[in-house]
């Protein structure tokens, strides 16, 4: 798959030579570099309460520090490299500040790369080739399939105008920095979306097929969570190693509509199911959501609501969201998530899970209560 994956790059990267090549003149050499990133600070509870009644609650102060640098090479490519804290975990940058330590001892420890990619723009299309961020639309930004932070290692192509978006994809996690699976994984990816413009919104309606290669019989794919399936369904193999007991070939289907007012307000809502074919029990997730406002201004706010339920199977636990029911499948709860733009860099937000987590998940006799409350202080550069 690696010889594969490494044939397309070059490939793409003829492709681009053979493209005429036009200077951008009017830029100076400075102004081909874009600079961003932003800083997170967060407050955070976790609070479990057991079948039997016994709790186990947790209370951290932790940070994210995401960088980010866009290179013009030509026009059409750039070069994209990012940074980010939280020791490569392919979910969260969330790094928890450390009691017995000066921040000078892990902060930079805790950095790593999660993009290094080529970025070619040409009409309506773009293919992304290295490791870049995820490409999938997802309504209302639901994590059901995809959590915000996943970045994917390969060649990605992606066309959109004011009524579709059509995306492709070959990738393997394991050219991940945080890759430790005994076998490698190939993913490979198609996604469709349709614009339909109304009288006084927009609806967006998607499909996506997510075909994972090499899951059956693996170890877990990443060390931040090296011994647990996040939920999913696990085994023993015969040399006593914890392994997937399934194969992941997942069927995503969504329905979006969003006012651009609604009653004053921006007001969005939307309905999402995913499904495994490659298992028949224990296969089918949903996600149901509105969301009304939206920070972009100064003092703009907004507040989303959505319930979730994962089956154990239903996707890969990895990859689907790593804040709801502490992260993965096997679990089904409340989420509300709040956001107000403070000024012009800064912004305040909340976010409440309420959740029962399926007694597979903690390898209990019975289901788990689980509450998780995270308060931000966000400042974008």
């Amino acid at each position: 798959m690696k010889k594969i994956i490494l044939s397309a790059v070059m490939l793409t990267s003829l492709a681009v030579a053979q493209q005429e090549v036009k200077e951008t003149t009017e830029k100076s050499f400075i102004d081909r570099f874009h600079f961003k990133g932003d800083l997170r600070l967060r407050y955070e509870s976790k609070e479990k309460t057991y079948f039997d009644g016994s709790e186990k609650n947790t209370y951290h102060n932790r940070y994210r520090l995401r960088l980010g640098l866009k290179a013009d090479i030509i026009d059409g490519l750039q070069f994209e490299v990012g940074a980010r804290s939280g020791n490569a975990n392919p979910t969260s940058g969330n790094q928890t500040f450390k009691d017995d330590e000066a921040l000078s001892e892990y902060f930079w420890d805790s950095l790593s790369l999660n993009v290094v990619a080529l970025n070619y723009k040409f009409d309506n299309s773009t293919i992304k080739a290295g490791r870049a961020a995820y490409m999938m639309y997802r309504p209302i930004k639901s994590q059901l399939v995809w959590d915000n932070d996943i970045s994917l290692d390969g060649l990605n192509y992606q066309y959109k105008d004011d009524s579709n978006i059509i995306t492709f994809g070959i990738n393997q996690t394991s050219f991940a920095d945080a890759s430790v699976s005994k076998d490698d994984v190939n993913l490979f990816l198609a996604q469709y979306v349709r614009t339909m413009k109304l009288e006084n919104a927009k609806l967006n309606l998607g499909a996506g097929f997510y075909y994972y290669d090499g899951i059956k019989g693996n170890t877990p794919l990443y060390d931040s969570n090296k011994g647990s399936g996040m939920g999913n369904t696990m085994v023993t193999d015969e040399n006593g190693a914890l392994v997937f007991a399934n194969d992941y070939h997942i069927a995503e289907g969504f329905a979006e509509l969003k006012f651009k007012e609604l009653l004053g307000m921006p007001f969005a809502l939307a309905a999402g199911v995913v499904y495994n074919t490659a298992v028949s029990d224990k296969n089918f997730g949903y996600d149901v959501a509105f969301q009304i406002g939206k920070a972009k201004k100064i003092n703009d706010w907004q507040v989303k609501y959505s319930y979730t339920e994962l089956q154990e199977d239903a996707t890969l636990g990895a990859h689907s969201d790593s804040d709801n029911f502490g992260g993965g499948t096997a679990a089904k709860g409340h989420a509300i998530r709040a956001k107000y733009k403070f000024d012009k860099h800064t912004y305040l937000a909340g976010s409440w899970f309420y959740s029962t987590r399926y007694a597979s998940k903690d390898a209990k006799a019975g289901d788990t209560d689980y509450e998780r409350v995270q308060l931000d202080a966000i400042i974008k550069f």
